[in-house]
């Protein structure tokens, strides 16, 4: 599809995929939503394979007043029923967009002066409990990446910061909308005007 091998690869088995629906959305129209002088958090799910993981983040992002969604290569997008059943009608709180391209766009946004924050296990990472306790300064992505392969290293070369969940059972990672909760929970609890406690 155009040249680009991110949404035209099998995250798992590299094999080529074919488009049943193509739908072009322009960068423009996300990011203009996030013009104004209010600093956002932003979520992005680069090759979220299952449509009640997607569902279940958007659910759990508006909880913890995620303002946006960047829906990235062959994640599922509140188009199909699936993801709206387990959103229960999230989709209409938390903005979202549909990317082709993951690293195209969290280039765009870094030049923009975004921080992009990685929710993967790796040698930059460190412990979710690290989080800064302060509010972000800048708007702010945080991104979560395939069941079955992470965050795609590219996203993770473009990443400011990288967290890991530290876990204590055999399994070396959590479902993703699980991993997903773990960290929005961590970041509004590390950043605490943004809990309503109403």
């Amino acid at each position: 599809m155009d040249g680009h091998t991110f949404g035209t690869r099998c995250p798992h088995c590299l094999g080529e995929t074919h488009a049943v629906i193509k739908q072009e959305i322009g960068d423009e129209l996300a990011k203009s939503e996030f013009k104004g002088e209010e600093k956002k958090l932003t979520v992005l799910l680069d090759n979220i394979r299952s449509a009640w993981n997607v569902g279940s983040i958007l659910r759990t992002a508006d909880g913890f007043g995620f303002a946006h969604a960047y829906l990235c290569g062959i994640t599922p997008t509140p188009e199909q029923d699936a993801v709206k059943k387990t959103s229960l009608g999230a989709e209409n709180f938390v903005t979202w967009s549909y990317h082709k391209d993951a690293v195209e766009l969290v280039r765009s946004l870094k030049v923009e002066g975004w921080k992009v924050i990685a929710l993967e296990e790796n040698e930059r990472a460190a412990p979710i409990s690290l989080l800064p306790n302060s509010q972000f300064p800048h708007p702010t992505v945080l991104i979560a990446g395939s069941e079955v392969t992470g965050v795609d290293p590219g996203l993770l070369d473009l990443a400011d910061e990288i967290y890991f969940i530290p876990m204590s059972g055999q399994k070396r990672s959590f479902n993703v909308s699980v991993a997903f909760g773990v960290a929005a929970f961590s970041i509004s609890l590390k950043n605490t005007s943004r809990i309503n406690k109403g």
